[in-house]
């Protein structure tokens, strides 16, 4: 930890029970003399607030802690139903029916540098739902928000494998595309940036955004120019059935892949004839665990065995969302910093390591923050949520994707 987040103290002033902790202590803090009240959401979720004072002045969060290890309860992907595209969070978690729920990963919002090319809304960092593979990450250089701390990378997830357990992990694409002069690697599933020199695949899992930005930027540059080497073709039922000099745009149909390839991807991908035999295989492979995951979400690593990540930026204090795992990976603690003018000033991200140790977690993850921030809970008996903080913007922004939590009790 950098010596100005060593001076940092997590003093919280606690307006809740943590009994969804399971009696899990707050290192480095305590009660402050308020009677605890934590307000169950649903049987094994509870929410709470409570401030928080730091180097920058009192901020106020937002934390909804989930038990696991309750059969009743389950933790997934929110996401509007494709990957190129967003909506606010407490619309995703009432299409969903989540009972709570917490905006994710950064992703693609504007495409200034770029004209003519359109935003495609697509999240950073790999994400699964419901056990299924949507996206891979894009390359480190195309990313957008603050920087990463060293040692991780864009493939860097929260997940929840099939054992319930929450844990944080890296999923990597491994892909190939089979054809009749041989096999060529697929280094691109579903996301808005392409490798350069690469081909990537396109599902129905993308949805009907132009797929044009994939072919821009560079490995190590966001803005560079998009590349004026690029090819698409498109496989049904195993076969080459279009092929166009341009990234397209549409709805893809289910049973059809589209190819994209850049520079030397696109090169070899003018070899295809229409009617040819072409195969294509993806799958996401974790870093760290052999356990399959249900849930995945990008972001990047502030906490890890208890430890704060070397590097974090401890100057740059902004609304944060975040989430920690407790107990073994048996608690999930959802957090989300209060926008109102009154507590904008809210957290370094080396303060949200130290937030998030305070409350008991061993691993935690920083998600998307500032007008992004937002979390929900329902009312028992209530048809829809309730946006429990206040927004930056005044009002939800739309986002890429979140983390939702579901009860059936």
């Amino acid at each position: 930890m950098t010596r100005r987040a060593g001076r940092f103290r997590t003093e919280l002033t606690v307006l809740v029970a943590w009994s969804a902790l399971a009696g899990a202590a707050l290192v480095g803090a305590g009660p402050a003399g308020a009677a605890p009240r934590a307000r169950t959401v649903a049987p094994g979720i509870q929410y709470s607030q409570f401030d928080i004072s730091t180097s920058h002045g009192v901020t106020h969060a937002h934390l909804v802690t989930v038990d696991l290890r309750n059969p009743h309860v389950s933790v997934g992907l929110l996401h509007p139903g494709v990957v190129a595209a967003r909506a606010v969070v407490s619309r995703l978690a009432d299409a969903q029916g989540a009972v709570a729920g917490i905006n994710g990963d950064f992703f693609n919002i504007s495409e200034t540098q770029h004209r003519g090319v359109e935003a495609t809304n697509s999240a950073v960092g790999p994400a699964v739902a419901n056990g299924r593979a949507l996206k891979a990450a894009v390359p480190r250089g195309q990313r957008f928000g603050p920087a990463l701390p060293p040692g991780t990378t864009t493939e860097d997830v929260l997940g929840v494998g099939t054992d319930r357990t929450a844990r944080l992990d890296r999923l990597s694409l491994t892909g190939s595309v089979t054809t009749p002069e041989g096999q060529l690697p697929l280094r691109g599933l579903n996301q808005y940036a392409l490798p350069q020199g690469s081909i990537g695949a396109y599902t129905s899992d993308w949805g009907s955004v132009s797929r044009a930005r994939a072919t821009c930027g560079t490995d190590t540059n966001r803005g560079a120019p998009c590349s004026n080497d690029a090819y698409e073709v498109t496989i049904r039922n195993g076969r080459v059935v279009a092929a166009a000099d341009a990234p397209g745009r549409g709805a893809i149909a289910r049973g059809t892949t589209v190819l994209v390839g850049r520079e030397a991807g696109a090169q070899q991908l003018r070899k295809l004839f229409q009617g040819e035999e072409v195969q294509v295989q993806h799958r996401l492979v974790a870093a760290s665990s052999g356990v399959p995951y249900l849930f995945a979400i990008g972001g990047f690593p502030v906490l890890r065995w208890g430890a704060p990540l070397s590097g974090l930026d401890d100057a740059t204090s902004a609304v944060r969302t975040a989430v920690g795992t407790a107990n073994g990976g048996r608690h999930l603690l959802l957090l989300a910093t209060d926008g109102a003018a009154t507590y904008r000033n809210g957290l370094t991200v080396a303060e949200v390591a130290s937030v998030l140790r305070g409350l008991g977690a061993t691993d935690g993850f920083n998600l998307d923050g500032g007008g992004s921030t937002t979390l929900v809970t329902r009312e028992r008996g209530a048809s829809t949520v309730t946006v429990r903080n206040h927004p930056s913007g005044g009002a939800e922004r739309p986002v890429a994707d979140g983390i939702g939590v579901f009860s059936d009790s």
